[in-house]
């Protein structure tokens, strides 16, 4: 529901119909909620990364559709520019080695993928913003033709009342202004998934929330947008700022953003979508012919098409997630904070990071939301977006510390407990979390390694232009071994 968005424009009527359907979707999802009908056999976990597409000269292809249709592959799927493609990968237990499962399934996938791109004279690159990308690749022509994208850039422009400004200072300062989403699709990232008995999700909610900072700082990927140096990881403020649909006068009011981090944390699994339809009024008005009420009372499971729509339109960090498989409807949590790349070993490292202290956090006897203010993990993800691993954050019993040295003294080892739960390998374990204290004791994220090789070819004589594309090149060349970032050689 939403793919085929046959409506060209929406009334007033729309919005109300369907928000009361949506009230009606609600009330069903707490009954279900009540009812204990949710899978709960195991915490099952699931990725999906986005992808640039460059051509032969390193700057943006606006070829996801010959790809896709040379490859014909259904793991790949459009993006919302024509320069990126999406790989759902099928979800899979991370016990043994099934972390590792997820490196082979994504290394073979993507080389196939390149194969393709190949015959139209593209690549495939993995990295948060393509740094030789600029304002003229993300108009409106280089949305993706399909029409959910279409009717959202509409809605969300016809909802600014305007053109979309972006200000995001930095090192540098990044001050443009468009008239479509096109920005939004500059964003690429890697987002994980975990599904969560409904009992236990506020925990795993806020266990994420509050590991934000942390993560985003260890894997920091976007430090370049339209040819400036800004944040570590760009890609937060550019999603925020791109994706937003409030007036300026609204912005004043305090209006809560679409792309949110949320407020404050939660202690039950239907506030998050209770707090989608207080808050954000609906852009995509699509109604279903389903009663689920009626499926609900005939035993059966609803699809709750429009509370899953109208989540899907709001851009929260970690997102709830309603879905159901093999007749049994099921929770997540979507964990949207990382960009993609530099390497798989890299995206692996990260989940295997993100999976591991989730579930310590979450389980654990005391939780550590209980000792630390929401403002505060909201705090750190944002140092972290902007500074990376020169961030300090503050952690309960801790207190305020380079990110750094409370990652490798106090996160990891709590990651590594996280995943001897789910009966991850030992070898895997300590492969993968190897590579973030590799990245924590050298200070090498995939953005210090772009400025960093960027710098060294501006004092070389090059110009920033010619620095980026020569980057680029490197990059795409290092990300094929395999080998983690922190040990990419720079000049």
């Amino acid at each position: 529901m939403g793919e085929d968005v046959s409506a060209t424009t929406f009334s007033l009527e729309d919005s109300m119909r369907y928000r009361q359907k949506l009230r009606r979707c609600l009330d069903v999802f707490r009954l279900m909620l009540d009812d204990l009908r949710f899978d709960t056999d195991s915490l099952k976990t699931g990725l999906e990364v986005e992808v640039n597409i460059v051509g032969n000269d390193a700057q943006p292809a606006m070829r996801n559709a010959e790809i896709l249709q040379a490859f014909a592959n259904p793991t790949f799927q459009r993006e919302l520019g024509r320069f990126n493609l999406e790989i759902n990968v099928p979800p899979r237990l991370i016990d043994g080695e099934g972390l590792t499962d997820y490196e082979h399934f994504l290394r073979s996938s993507l080389a196939m993928a390149d194969e393709y791109a190949h015959h139209v004279d593209a690549c495939l690159v993995l990295i948060g913003i393509l740094p030789t990308l600029t304002e003229a690749h993300t108009v409106l022509a280089n949305l993706s033709p399909v029409p959910r994208y279409l009717v959202l850039n509409r809605e969300i422009i016809e909802a600014r009342g305007g053109n979309i400004d972006i200000d995001i200072a930095g090192q540098e300062r990044l001050a443009v202004r468009t008239d479509s989403i096109g920005p939004e699709a500059a964003c690429t990232s890697v987002q994980f998934h975990i599904q969560v008995p409904a009992d236990r999700f506020a925990n795993y909610w806020n266990a994420s929330q509050a590991l934000a900072g942390p993560q985003v700082a260890v894997g920091a990927n976007s430090p370049f947008v339209f040819g400036r140096r800004v944040w570590e990881e760009t890609r937060i403020a550019l999603f925020e700022q791109a994706a937003d649909t409030r007036s300026e006068e609204l912005r004043t009011q305090g209006v809560r953003p679409r792309v949110w981090f949320g407020e404050r944390w939660i202690t039950s699994t239907s506030e998050l979508f209770e707090e989608n339809l207080r808050y954000f009024p609906p852009l995509l008005p699509l109604l279903d012919d389903e009663d689920p009420v009626e499926v609900f009372r005939a035993g059966g499971v609803p699809r709750l098409p429009e509370l899953r729509l109208h989540n899907g339109t709001v851009y929260r960090w970690n997102r709830p997630v309603y879905d159901i498989m093999n007749g049994r409807p099921h929770l997540r949590v979507e964990n949207r904070v990382l960009p993609a790349g530099p390497a798989v070993s890299d995206m692996l490292a990260n989940a295997a990071f993100y999976f591991g202290l989730t579930r310590a956090l979450a389980e654990a006897d005391e939780p550590v939301w209980k000792h630390m203010g929401f403002a505060v993990a909201a705090q750190n993800f944002r140092r972290g977006a902007e500074q990376g691993l020169q961030a300090r954050m503050w952690w309960p019993g801790h207190g305020e510390r380079p990110v750094a040295d409370l990652i490798r003294e106090v996160l990891l080892p709590l990651a590594a407990d996280g995943l001897d739960r789910f009966g991850t390998a030992v070898v895997v374990r300590d492969r993968l979390l190897g590579i973030i204290e590799g990245r924590c004791a050298t200070g090498r994220t995939g953005a210090a390694w772009q400025t960093e090789t960027v710098a060294a070819l501006e004092r070389g004589g090059r110009s920033r232009r010619e620095a980026l594309v020569e980057m680029l090149r490197r990059y795409m060349s290092l990300m094929h071994t395999n080998a983690p970032v922190h040990t990419w050689p720079v000049g």
